[in-house]
């Protein structure tokens, strides 16, 4: 995170927290609207999704922290509705902010190997699980739509699992 953060573009950093507090794709990050994010119910409404059905996220405190600033930032352009916005191209429209050269840029600087955006998401789901969420309360987050691919997405850490044995 140190390293997202010394990005001269805070949305950077506030996309990869945003992955690791919720579990979303990239995709579903870059076309995040205004309209989306409801605040006051905690929660954000995906329609993009892979799967083309509509989901529903509700926020941890950290993800909801991460959103305040990113919908605050004083640098908002009124031509878009986007909450991580690019500059305008060639036509005139602002299209989603991209950060593929800028994420192979962080991991150099934290010397970090074979980390892909998307572990960001397996990292989030295993978080949901190791919080206690059922597997139909993080899949319903995640939208996975088989308990099969929702196990391939969870990475249980065993001190965890030792902790919960303890009193068996």
């Amino acid at each position: 995170m140190k390293a997202c953060d010394e990005h001269s573009n805070p949305m950077f950093g506030w996309m990869v927290r945003l992955a690791l507090y919720t579990g979303m794709r990239l995709g579903e990050i870059k076309s995040l609207t205004r309209k989306q994010v409801n605040l006051n119910k905690n929660i954000m409404t995906l329609f993009d999704t892979k799967n083309n059905e509509t989901r529903t996220i509700p926020l941890t405190l950290k993800a909801r922290e991460t959103l305040i600033e990113a919908l605050n930032y004083p640098v908002r352009p009124i031509d878009t509705d986007l909450i991580f916005f690019g500059e305008p191209g060639r036509d005139g429209k602002r299209r989603p902010y991209t950060i593929n050269k800028f994420w192979t840029q962080a991991l150099q600087r934290a010397d970090i190997e074979n980390l892909r955006f998307h572990d960001l998401r397996h990292e989030a789901t295993s978080r949901f699980v190791e919080a206690g969420l059922s597997d139909q309360e993080v899949s319903s987050i995640t939208g996975h739509k088989s308990m099969q691919m929702l196990k391939r997405y969870t990475h249980l850490r065993t001190e965890n699992l030792s902790e919960k044995i303890q009193h068996i």
